[in-house]
């Protein structure tokens, strides 16, 4: 019978990764499994931000823009995430929030595919992802058409305009191949947007190796860039010539400085920027991008597949009544196993009154993230057997268990 305290240990011990624990502001009693929902805080990330605003802001003022580079922080930083997304740091920019990334890339790609109107994804996906589908369905520039996974290539026929679709799920963690639905989707002259909000720092993602046409990404998961950090949008080289995007603010435009009346677009990808870049946050943002492009996504990925698989195997073996419904090749899946059960928040809550910190999607589901540079062994280890500790007294019927708030 496996020990697997004795297990996590020796895994913690070999760890290539773990000095980098310190580079977070994180309780050495807290097993923070939460990491696809909101990174936890770079050490580094206070005093940049305190740097920013009583220095760049309270010294520099306006010529900050100049001296500190603050205008071209949405290139800088998007260069900086292109290698851990398979892109050329010109085809990247930070701006605006994936939602609002989202509109002006379906907007794009329609103005792209005269003739053809279908946005294709599938039912269950991020609802934001489906909430921009109906936006501009509204306005009559879009039709919504929604298929199961398992048929999306059946329903990739000559009137579909752009299939969009979360790289990794967030319910489930499963992942999508890109590069086979890319390319079936080309094949019935689609174009493919792709949300990595769920991907981006801890799974392999190769946009250009896929033939993707775009894609849009959240800057406050993995790369740890706070909440509500800024969100970044991606655009292949080859259709910088012919991209459209409909918010044409002044950011976005060729020469902003210039104030002419018109709007003339920028080149590439600064076309999508729109209005005046959120400085303060994107500072922070770039502190865990550039911890995150530091350790690289080669080894991001190698211990983050350690981690779920330990967890995976764990759970099984303590805990078998709680089924697993994240795919179990760890190649197939996110940076995440996700777990049903008719009481799922409450068995959520209980664990965080113990200081183990996952979190809950309805209706049923309990998700344990796997953050690789900061989640030890031990973190999960402890999830599993407080879980099994958890279930065997039934803490988890405590009245105060049940009570929800706004953000769940």
């Amino acid at each position: 019978m496996t020990d697997w305290q004795a297990e996590a240990a020796r895994l913690d011990a070999a760890d290539p990764l773990a000095a980098h624990r310190s580079d977070f502001i994180i309780d050495e009693d807290l097993a923070y499994l939460d990491g696809n929902s909101l990174g936890a805080l770079p050490s580094a990330t206070p005093d940049r931000v305190a740097e920013v605003v009583r220095d760049e802001w309270g010294e520099g003022l306006i010529s900050s823009w100049n001296t500190a580079n603050w205008i071209d922080l949405p290139q800088r930083i998007g260069a900086k995430i292109a290698p851990l997304v398979g892109a050329q740091p010109h085809e990247v920019v930070v701006a605006d929030s994936v939602s609002v990334n989202l509109f002006k890339l379906i907007s794009a790609a329609l103005a792209m595919q005269q003739g053809r109107k279908v946005v294709l994804s599938e039912p269950g996906n991020f609802p934001t992802d489906l909430y921009m589908i109906d936006g501009l369905e509204k306005q009559r520039l879009a039709e919504r058409r929604l298929a199961d996974r398992a048929d999306i290539e059946s329903a990739l026929n000559d009137d579909v305009a752009l299939l969009l679709l979360t790289h990794v799920h967030y319910k489930t963690g499963a992942m999508f191949d890109m590069a086979r639905l890319t390319k079936a989707a080309h094949d019935a002259g689609a174009l493919v947007l792709w949300d990595l909000s769920h991907s981006v720092g801890a799974v392999p993602v190769d946009l250009n190796g896929a033939g993707a046409d775009f894609a849009v990404g959240c800057g406050y998961k993995y790369l740890n860039g706070g909440p509500g950090a800024p969100a970044f949008a991606w655009v292949a080289e080859r259709h910088h010539a012919d991209l459209q995007q409909p918010l044409s603010g002044w950011m976005g435009h060729a020469k902003p400085f210039k104030f002419a009346d018109d709007y003339t677009p920028a080149p590439g990808v600064d076309q999508l920027l729109c209005g005046t870049p959120p400085i303060v946050s994107m500072s922070a943002l770039e502190v865990g991008v550039d911890l995150m492009a530091g350790i690289g996504i080669e080894a991001l990925v190698a211990k983050s597949r350690q981690l779920s698989e330990f967890t995976r195997a764990a759970t099984a073996a303590v805990v078998p009544e709680l089924p697993c419904i994240s795919p179990e090749d760890p190649e197939r899946r996110g940076s995440q196993l996700s777990f049903r059960h008719e009481h799922a928040y409450e068995l959520c809550q209980a664990l965080i009154a113990r200081r183990v910190v996952g979190d809950f999607r309805a209706p049923d589901v309990l998700r344990l993230g796997f953050a690789p540079a900061y989640v030890r062994f031990a973190d999960c280890w402890r999830a599993v057997s407080e879980l099994r500790d958890i279930l065997d007294s039934g803490e988890w019927r405590k009245a105060k268990y049940a009570e929800r708030g706004q953000v769940t």
